[in-house]
């Protein structure tokens, strides 16, 4: 399960944040989840509970924002949403094919709450 590495990345770069900010606890965690990224969100929630026990995270709530995939048609330049990864992709406005990724590929720490 790779959600346990990501979440052991994910407290290092929370206690770097911490530390550059004085912050003694962190008390909320907001991750924005691609629907492309490969990241489970259930997977991650248990990961994160697991693994912030004696962190500065240990009392922490993580909210998970999930990011559709939005695509931009190169034929009629405009872009569709997409709310899940599906095996083959159209524009919404056109039926072309030629699609390029704008958002919805990588999972990314929004903001920290911490005190």
């Amino acid at each position: 399960m790779h959600e346990y590495s990501i979440v052991q990345s994910l407290l290092d770069l929370i206690e770097e944040n911490a530390k550059k900010h004085n912050a003694k606890e962190v008390g909320k965690v907001v991750v924005k989840i691609g629907v492309l990224s490969g990241v489970e969100p259930h997977l991650l929630q248990i990961a994160f509970d697991t693994f912030k026990e004696g962190t500065i995270c240990e009392n922490a709530k993580m909210e998970m924002i999930i990011q559709p995939i939005v695509v931009k048609c190169r034929e009629c330049l405009r872009e569709s949403t997409f709310e899940k990864n599906e095996i083959f992709f159209e524009c919404r406005h056109c039926g072309g094919v030629d699609l390029e990724v704008l958002d919805g590929e990588d999972m990314l720490l929004m903001s920290l709450e911490m005190d």
